[in-house]
Parts: structure tokens; sequence; C-alpha cells
């Protein structure tokens, strides 16, 4: 096994190049989404002492740059209810081999928020929105608002927080409707609207598999869509075109569809484990190691060893944690 220390990237036992971190960096939200979040919020909240500081995230972040790790996405729940998260992102931005820092958000607070993202050091966002109507989106998200998400849209082009991805979630009976909406988003635009099948993940996984919709809809109903070469090949999009359009439409099919081929990433939750893979209940506990001292490089190179070569989350298996609390 290739498990190189001297910056080159480290491979799992299936030689594929682990170079991606995703972090979450809190499991709280401003938002009460019905397929991620009970409507009164978690239940059982975490102290402030069951949480990674910043500070502590920041040397996971040290410890996986050393072995290689390349790209890095802030998460949460919602990341930037988390106080201090420019800091941190200005902070990782001073590791000279982070090569890209991107953040996936509900867009609630971009609009007061952009400008000091992109001063720290982010290069991009990715924002969830799953209507473009605004009874709706207060519908699925319990109370939001759907002017603040598309106010924050709006700066993050003006600060130049580029390119946006918008991430779809695919819901039957609920936004199969405004297909054709958002896949016109990327007409005159260079935005980027990903569809994502809905994950049956939590609290919420049987609610998901009865308004599950395989996204092959979307390529049944807009035959006009044409396929493009992929850029990054661990990406788990297929990305699709309209003729003459600026942004192009992507498929995430986790459901219908493994993309684990090329996977590249494993996840740090807010709590303090690694996750080697999203649709898998392994944990591998690096908060305990870091507050006894002990070396975390030796933690995350477990972690990357024990990198399963597929999930099975369409064959049967329930991850129990809920995507709040993962960071998807």
């Amino acid at each position: 096994m290739d498990l190189t220390h001297n910056g080159e990237i480290m491979k799992d036992k299936y030689e594929r190049k682990i170079e991606y971190l995703r972090i979450s960096v809190t499991d709280r939200c401003n938002l009460r989404c019905r397929y991620c979040m009970p409507q009164d919020g978690i239940s059982d909240k975490k102290s402030h002492d069951d949480m990674l500081s910043l500070e502590e995230i920041y040397e996971v972040v040290k410890v996986c740059a050393s072995l290689g790790m390349r790209k890095v996405r802030i998460t949460g729940g919602e990341p930037l209810t988390r106080k201090g998260v420019s800091g941190l992102i200005k902070n990782i931005n001073k590791i000279d081999s982070i090569k890209d820092i991107a953040i996936t958000t509900n867009g609630i607070q971009l609009k007061e928020k952009a400008k000091d993202l992109k001063e720290s050091g982010l290069k991009r966002v990715n924002i969830s929105l799953d209507t473009l109507d605004a009874e709706k989106y207060k519908y699925i998200t319990r109370f939001g608002s759907l002017k603040d998400v598309l106010e924050g849209i709006d700066e993050s082009k003006k600060v130049r927080l580029l390119p946006i991805k918008i991430n779809t979630v695919l819901i039957g009976g609920f936004n199969d409707d405004e297909i054709e909406d958002f896949v016109n988003l990327t007409v005159y635009d260079d935005i980027h609207v990903r569809f994502i099948e809905l994950m049956p993940i939590g609290q919420a996984s049987e609610w998901a598999k009865e308004k599950f919709v395989s996204n092959t809809l979307i390529l049944d109903r807009f035959n006009e869509l044409k396929p493009i070469p992929r850029e990054d090949e661990s990406s788990p999009a297929v990305y699709y075109k309209l003729p003459g359009a600026k942004g192009t439409v992507g498929l995430i099919n986790p459901i219908s569809h493994h993309f684990c081929k090329n996977c590249n990433r494993i996840r740090l939750t807010a709590d303090g484990k690694i996750k080697p893979c999203l649709h898998s209940n392994q944990e591998i506990d690096v908060k305990e190691a870091l507050r006894s001292g002990k070396d975390i490089r030796v933690i995350v190179e477990s972690a990357i060893k024990a990198k399963p070569q597929r999930h099975h989350i369409n064959e049967g298996e329930n991850v129990k944690r809920d995507m709040m609390r993962i960071g998807g």
C-alpha cells in the first residue's frame, strides 16, 4: 500500500488518491428541512466540550495536508452559524499545500458574510436550494425565506465566490415539477445546478424512501441535455449541458448508481470522528487523540486504510447518523 508522507497524495488500499477533506464545523442549523432535521431541532444536543474547537479542527487539517490532501470543504449543519468560521478558513488558506477551500451552505447568511468569506480565502460556494417557490421553500425548511437565499447568491456573484453550484435534492411530489426551472438557471448564468437523489439517512430515512425519485427522470424529460466530459474523475456528479448554456446540470446518484470507484474523500464530524465513507456507520475517533496528545497522524492514516471499496446504502444498510451530524 502506498502511504507516502513526503507531500505526495496518500492512497487507500484500493489505490484511490485521498486528497479531499470535508469538515463539519457544527451540527446546528438555522433551518429545519423536513428530510434532514426534526421540527424542534436536535434533541440530544452535545455540550461545547463534546465538539471540536476550531483550533483542533485546524490541527487535523494540517496533518491531512501533510499526507497530501489538497482540497477542503466546510460543511455543517449550517457552517455559517459557527462563530469564527471565517477565521478557520483564513488559517487553512495559509497552508501552502491546500489549493481549494469551499463551503456548502443553505445561503441564508451569505448576503452579509460572502465578502468576509472571500477575503478570508474561500474560493467558492455550494448552495443547498430545493425549490424556487417562496411558499414551498418555507414549507420544506419549515420557516426559511427564499429571498434571503437569492440575495446571498447575488452577493456571492458580486464578490466572485465562483463557480456557484446549487445543490437540489429531488423530492417526489414536491419539486419534481420544478426541474425545468432549475435547468434554465444554467442558460444565462455561470451557475451549475446539481440534482441529488434523496438519501435514506438518519431520522428521515423512511420519509426519504417514500419521496425518492431517480435522477434518470431529468434525462427522460430533457433529451436536449448533452453529456460533457468530466474535468474531475473523483466528482460524484455526471455533467450535462444545454446547447449554448453558460452553466451545467449535474446528476449525483448515490442510490441508483455508485460513484465509489473514484471517491477521494474522508470526512471529519463536528464532534471529532473521522468517517472514511459518508454512507457507512464506521467512525474513527480523533478527538480523544487530540486531547491526550497522541499522534493524530496515525489516526488519519488508519481512517484512510479503513475506507471501504464502496457503500451499501442501496442494499439495505441504514446509516444511523443524521446528515446534519455528518456534514454531507
